[in-house]
């Protein structure tokens, strides 16, 4: 831990008392004045230069931060640091930062670690599931005629009722029930019992609950479903014709040969980035388990907000509120941060490590290749160069990635 006073006084203080009070007088309410328009003197009288020195540290820190980080040029801080201020009166504002160094890193063996990748290989029954899938979404469904059987993959509409020892029990019973043939979605036998079954027919099926179902009283309990057929409807599965790849909309997909070869590459596509993802991680592992270091638990706590806040951006994206997720889990935040800490530990270790051979290897970057790397960015997301700079938080930034790129070739080669 260190701390670092800094302050801000004269002019550029009350340059800043002046904007904050410019912000606050639009609100203020004073008999006399019309709204907005008390002057500093009249306001300050009545409610005291001190009801702004909140505001006012908020709208200082910025500049504070940027000044000690100026008169500070080598400090490297583990995470953000805490905030105290110290003074505060209408000449002047002092406060304390409260900084955790980074830890000092002692590194191992990080390089030809003997690592292997995995192999690639898509077999024929990866494509031919991945095609199975295609052809469902083309699928069409046919009503059968009247004293047609039930046979696995039929779409069927069920009424069924299900008793244990004559009596009914709970969560047995349904209407209108759609149910395809051979998904599994009953206990093993149901859908198995009804294939032969005839449209319209009735029938009573003895079953076995299986012994670890999640219902205590029906664990392993012998039961008997009443079933009726109501509808019943064939899957007719799209044949590899000019309609069947016109509907496709693949590009330069026109032939079953091709469809195969564009889902091989597709797997292929995914495994390679698995593959690469393990062969990371695996080597990081390897170079973190090798190194020495004292990690700090402000470190750990600040990842673990972190990842707290981008989960809740996902849930957001899926509609949901982080709040609402807890609730239905009956999970706690501090419960939550629990699940969260491993990979915490895992993230910030890895970029210690990173760090510690960027320094060991003098790694440096070049402004040209800066510029080239946010030419690059910038395009590939479709923005100006000016709005991707602002979006990542300075050119500093884009620096640190190019360094801990080349850090991770060494690592990784």
């Amino acid at each position: 831990m260190k701390e670092i006073t800094v302050e801000i006084k004269g002019s550029e203080w009350g340059d800043i008392l002046d904007h904050v009070f410019e912000h606050k007088k639009k609100d203020i309410k004073m008999d006399g004045f019309r709204k907005g328009q008390v002057p500093k003197e009249v306001y300050i009288k009545k409610f005291g230069i001190e009801s702004l020195y909140m505001d006012a540290i908020d709208h200082a820190l910025p500049k504070l931060y940027e000044k000690m980080m100026e008169e500070n040029k080598d400090l490297e801080m583990a995470c953000r640091p805490e905030v105290e201020p110290k003074e505060i009166d209408k000449e002047h504002l002092k406060v304390v930062f409260k900084i955790i160094e980074k830890p000092e890193v002692k590194l191992g063996k990080y390089k030809d670690l003997g690592v292997e990748k995995d192999k690639i290989e898509v077999t024929e029954e990866e494509i031919e599931h991945e095609l199975s899938h295609i052809r469902e979404q083309f699928i069409e469904l046919k009503d059968k005629k009247e004293g047609s059987k039930v046979a696995n993959g039929d779409e069927a509409t069920i009424d069924f009722e299900g008793f244990k020892d004559g009596t009914p029990f709970e969560g047995g019973k349904g209407e209108d029930y759609p149910l395809t043939i051979g998904s599994n979605s009953f206990i093993p036998g149901f859908e198995t019992a009804l294939i032969g079954m005839k449209l319209g027919e009735e029938k009573t099926i003895d079953l076995t609950f299986p012994e670890n179902y999640h219902v205590d009283d029906l664990k392993g309990a012998k039961v008997q479903f009443k079933v009726k057929i109501k509808e019943l409807k064939e899957r007719i599965y799209p044949e590899y014709n000019e309609e069947f790849f016109k509907d496709l909309n693949m590009p330069d997909v026109d032939s079953l040969d091709k469809l195969k070869n564009a889902i091989k590459e597709h797997i292929e596509g995914h495994k390679v980035a698995d593959v690469e993802d393990k062969y990371f991680d695996e080597c990081l592992s390897k170079v973190s388990e090798a190194a020495k270091m004292d990690v700090p638990q402000e470190m750990i706590d600040e990842e673990v907000n972190r990842m707290n806040e981008d989960f809740a951006k996902r849930l957001e994206m899926q509609g949901m509120n982080i709040d609402t997720y807890m609730q239905v889990l009956g999970m706690t935040k501090d419960k939550l941060n629990e699940t969260f800490l491993p990979e915490a530990e895992k993230r910030v270790k890895y970029r210690l490590v990173i760090d510690a051979v960027v320094k060991e290897e003098k790694i440096a970057v070049s402004e040209k290749e800066v510029d080239e790397y946010l030419t690059e960015m910038a395009n590939k997301y479709g923005v100006s160069e000016e709005e991707f700079v602002n979006e990542i938080g300075g050119k500093e930034n884009l620096k640190y990635d190019l360094e801990v790129r080349k850090a991770v070739e060494i690592i990784t080669k």
